[in-house]
């Protein structure tokens, strides 16, 4: 369904939803319907108005989006409408063979299907899409009754575009043709008139001087197309929207009512913000994810209620809040991201068009380009839906392609082939070759074959990175790196740096690795917080981030980095932008920090990576450095402020905390009791470890054997109440002076429950360097449980060399003292945090 934005396509949407309930005898048990968006905010917009409207029938709504907990997905069990992003889908759907509530998903909501064409996004769309025409087709070949087992509907809407028959084509499932539904601009509530204006720009001339020449134009604009009306002006970015703000405010005279100017100067002296304040009196405001929350609230309320007469904002928020206007402008068509200038995309600019128009109170609406002259023919077709829609999969084939291999779709390249015949990508290089890089006059057999040719590149790059395995027939198999590349949706590039790792990289090297990963290469270093950012880097006056960088922040991987430690250290960021940022850091970190620990513990020889992976991946997860003195911010109802006043009280460790008296606790955090038995409690049911190690007879001048307990030293006391989580475990990690791994184990609390003790025998091999081994025990989900010690392994055979013999027998000498301790008192060594 083709129809221009802001005519109502989620309408299309509900009467397909209502067709299947009519179609399905209640309950619903077994149907689930999924509505995919190009972004969060719509999924956001959707779920609060579907929740209200279905949620009354039966039909219980949720949000998957990239927030959601892992948590979710088990609530999603009992969802039938799934609001989720192309992104998130894809991540659920590398598991469908296992995954049964996949499989029942009967209705598949695409809104702004057009978004295939984004260069950075829609690869993700198309490929998730096919993903779903794939498990369909395979589902129903499998059925013992094909005819009796249930379609899955497709329903795609999309602005105006003029190949929407190749997305109808792409959608249909070879038997049925999906039906195409075109709709013009007439059919439209409020009429829109669109004004492309182009200006003059130097060659000379920067983005940034042109983008602020435009700000001494607004109010031309405005007072030429906005018959007095609210108007909307969509600015590049934060620092744009003040200062085009400010320019406005001294260049405009509107005229106002007294009235008028009362509810104005109200507004005004509700917000926080000094300069925005000035600026409301004027009858300007301004609206950016960077504000105080509050002052976002009142500038929104005041202008939807049409009091604030214009209003400058980010491009983000044509995707997340809905605030109509009469006019819309879009101060130029380009904008600051990854680091460049580049021009908005084609959904980015329908989107802003799309808030042009209030319903209630205008018949027409008016939306103004402000743009380069020679970029105005481009913006001209563009809106007018002349704009033909491409795919951008070749440019991201690498990633998909391993994601199908490690979902065994794909397993040689005929079948890699006809995956990508199901792809938009297939469609669209029969009819436009050139646009992907093949030859003109090509038949149809030809452009199978550079297909084929693309496909064969991209897997020789998995191979090269061990990310699959290849025969001579080319057939092929994912390793185990490659299924975990796929599962926890890892870039190629980033999998392709970490194979680079030596295998001694301490815990910094692995946080300023992490932050060169193409997971964040959306975060911007922006200008205003440099200052911020380098006092949290070095300051003599204030607490600074644990491993300081050298210079000034100056690359957006100096800011990744720096706002990692910032989290780490518990080191307060005021400024609301980079609070933003730490937040998606610490969603994508934790999830590249879990692939690296476990990338790395296949790998043998690298040792002291693997275990600085592994308490790298805990610390991400508990926000904190693994020697943090701030234990308690792990606690239920302790936040920063609280796990101050408790560490400035020397309560730095989960021992300290459980021996205090309670009423003490409740004076240091200013609570009021039962607070502090609350806290002490919750430490008290924390699972509390001990390790022992010993040499069981030296039997062999190469191998020894050690005898390896791992001891629950409050297994009574958990019996009845437990802290952690039911999942929680530590892992046992055992390395040599070679850098070997000689053992790892994950053990579960629920295991150590039973009896409160878990032993192991386990051979050491000897090597050349030294006979002492690393031994470690690594909570899975807290900071301050770890155990870490070293211990000295005896072989039957002293080496001949007289220093070694030296060494040997200091050795044998420690072992035994080491030995007769632990017979007389059978005493565990303890973690001394404890």
């Amino acid at each position: 369904m083709c129809a221009p934005t802001g005519s109502g396509k989620t309408v299309i949407f509900e009467i397909a939803v209502v067709r299947l309930l009519m179609e399905t005898p209640a309950p619903w048990t077994k149907v689930k319907i999924v509505y995919m968006a190009p972004i969060k905010a719509l999924c956001g917009q959707r779920f609060e108005d579907w929740k209200e409207k279905f949620e009354p029938i039966g039909l219980l709504c949720k949000e998957l989006t990239g927030d959601t907990e892992v948590e979710d997905l088990f609530e999603i069990q009992h969802a039938h409408i799934i609001m989720t992003t192309p992104e998130k889908w894809d991540s659920m759907t590398r598991k469908w063979r296992d995954n049964t509530l996949v499989q029942l998903v009967r209705l598949f909501l695409i809104d702004e299907v057009h978004t295939v064409k984004d260069e950075s996004r829609g690869a993700t769309l198309e490929v998730v899409v096919s993903r779903m025409k794939t498990m369909q087709a395979s589902l129903s070949r499998a059925a013992k009754n094909a005819e009796e087992f249930p379609n899955m509907r497709f329903v795609a809407v999309s602005a105006t575009i003029p190949n929407a028959d190749d997305i109808a084509e792409w959608l249909s499932d070879g038997k049925h043709p999906a039906l195409c539904m075109k709709m013009d601009e007439s059919h439209r509530p409020v009429k829109l008139r669109k004004v492309v204006l182009g200006f003059p720009c130097n060659s000379n001339q920067t983005e940034f001087k042109f983008d602020l020449s435009l700000n001494y134009k607004i109010a031309g604009v405005i007072q030429t197309y906005s018959d007095q009306k609210p108007t909307l002006v969509f600015c590049a970015t934060r620092k744009g929207v003040q200062q085009a703000a400010s320019v406005l405010a001294k260049d405009a005279n509107f005229i106002l009512s007294t009235e008028h100017k009362k509810r104005l100067l109200k507004a005004a002296n509700a917000v926080k913000d000094g300069k925005l304040r000035d600026l409301v009196l004027y009858g300007v405001g301004y609206h950016h994810a960077g504000m105080d929350v509050s002052d976002r609230k009142i500038i929104e309320a005041t202008f939807t209620a049409g009091d604030l007469p214009v209003l400058f904002t980010t491009s983000t928020l044509a995707m997340g809040v809905n605030l109509p206007a009469h006019l819309v402008i879009i101060k130029s068509t380009m904008h600051y991201a990854a680091g460049m200038f580049q021009e908005y995309s084609e959904t980015d600019i329908l989107q802003m068009i799309g808030r042009a128009g209030r319903p209630q109170f205008d018949t027409t609406a008016i939306a103004v380009i402000m743009t380069r002259i020679s970029t105005k023919v481009k913006y001209v077709q563009m809106i007018d839906g002349m704009d033909t829609i491409e795919s951008s999969l070749h440019r991201h084939l690498v990633e998909h392609l391993n994601a199908e291999i490690s979902l065994h779709t794909i397993t040689d390249v005929n079948i890699a082939l006809e995956w990508i015949k199901s792809t938009f990508l297939y469609i669209r290089a029969l009819k436009n070759p050139s646009h992907y890089g093949f030859p003109q006059g090509l038949d149809k057999i030809g452009i199978e074959a550079k297909l084929q040719e693309l496909c064969l590149r991209n897997l020789n790059d998995l191979s090269s990175v061990g990310l699959i395995r290849m025969d001579e027939e080319i057939n092929f198999k994912p390793t185990e790196n490659g299924k975990l590349m796929a599962l926890y949706y890892i870039a190629f590039d980033t999998a392709k740096l970490f194979n680079c790792i030596q295998g001694k990289e301490t815990l910094i090297d692995l946080v300023m690795l992490i932050s060169t990963c193409k997971e964040f290469s959306d975060v911007q270093l922006r200008t205003s917080e440099k200052k911020i950012l380098n006092s949290l880097n070095k300051d003599k006056n204030r607490v600074t981030i644990r491993f300081p960088m050298e210079g000034k922040i100056k690359s957006k991987e100096m800011k990744v980095n720096c706002l990692i430690q910032a989290q780490l250290g518990c080191l307060p960021v005021q400024d609301f932008s980079l609070t933003q940022d730490m937040a998606k850091i610490f969603r994508h970190g934790t999830r590249v920090a879990k692939y690296l620990s476990e990338y790395l513990a296949l790998q043998e020889k690298k040792f002291i990576a693997f275990l600085n992976a592994l308490i790298l991946t805990k610390c991400f997860r508990c926000k904190l450095w693994e020697n943090s003195l701030h234990v308690s911010k792990q606690l239920d109802k302790i936040g920063v402020n609280l796990a101050n006043a408790i560490v400035n009280a020397g309560l730095t460790s989960f021992k300290k905390i459980e021996e205090i008296n309670a009423r003490e606790l409740e004076l240091i955090v200013n609570r009021h009791p039962p607070f502090g038995n609350q806290i002490k409690e919750s430490v008290m049911y924390l699972p509390k470890y001990g390790l022992s190690v010993e040499q069981i007879g030296r039997y062999s001048p190469s191998i020894a054997e050690i005898l390896v307990t791992v001891k629950l030293t409050n297994f009574e006391q958990l019996q009845k109440k437990r802290t952690a989580h039911d999942l929680h475990y530590v892992s046992l990690i055992i390395g040599d002076s070679d850098n070997h791994v000689v053992f790892k184990q994950k053990i579960m609390d629920s295991t150590l429950i039973r009896s409160g003790i878990w032993t192991r025998k386990i051979e050491i091999k000897r090597v050349s360097t030294s006979a002492e081994l690393s031994i470690n025990l690594i909570s899975s989900d807290y900071v301050g449980l770890d155990i870490q010690q070293s211990f000295s392994v005896l072989y039957a055979v002293p080496q001949r060399c007289e220093r070694d013999v030296g060494t040997k027998w200091k050795s044998e000498d420690t072992f035994s003292k080491e030995s007769n301790a632990r017979s007389n008192s059978g005493k565990f060594c303890q973690c001394s945090s404890l």
